[in-house]
């Protein structure tokens, strides 16, 4: 698939929406591309929590998915470089619940999040030390339990002897 169809649907879909924007860079990251549009009214294009760049992503996948195309194309379309922003967020938080998970040696449970969300953490956390990742709930309040698999699990959680 072209880049180019992806970005023309990118800006019809924006103009439909009764929004401008100043440009869409369009740029390669893992084997994902990430269309960016830059814009002064980024609040609006991403919404609350994400949700509206969220549905933008969605339902450009969809109308792409249904022109009938076999070929496999990872995109993401992002907003001023908020969804980067987002993923890094991830893995630091990712990272610190694992280091405190591994230090007072018990589970954490995070927040509900999207599946994509939940993918980054179980990425970031794939090969980390004593820990293993879970997802655990059902809908909207679908989460990730960071969980100690160390030698010495059942330990309270500062570290003592169990009574």
């Amino acid at each position: 698939m072209e880049t180019q169809t992806v970005a023309n649907l990118i800006r019809e879909l924006i103009g439909k929406m009764g929004m401008t924007f100043d440009d869409l860079a369009v740029s390669e990251v893992a084997g994902h591309t990430i269309f960016t549009i830059i814009t002064k009214d980024s609040g609006a294009l991403i919404g609350a929590r994400g949700e509206t760049l969220h549905a933008l992503n969605h339902v450009v996948k969809k109308i792409l998915e249904d022109e009938g195309t076999d070929e496999l194309f990872r995109f993401v379309v992002d907003v001023n470089g908020y969804h980067a922003k987002h993923i890094k967020s991830l893995e630091a938080q990712a990272l610190m619940l694992a280091e405190r998970a591994r230090t007072f040696k018990y589970d954490i449970e995070m927040s509900p999040m999207s599946p994509y969300d939940r993918l980054i953490v179980h990425t970031v956390l794939q090969g980390a030390t004593d820990i293993a990742t879970e997802s655990q709930g059902e809908g909207m309040v679908r989460h990730i339990v960071i969980k100690y698999t160390g030698a010495s699990h059942a330990e309270s959680p500062l570290g003592a002897a169990p009574l």
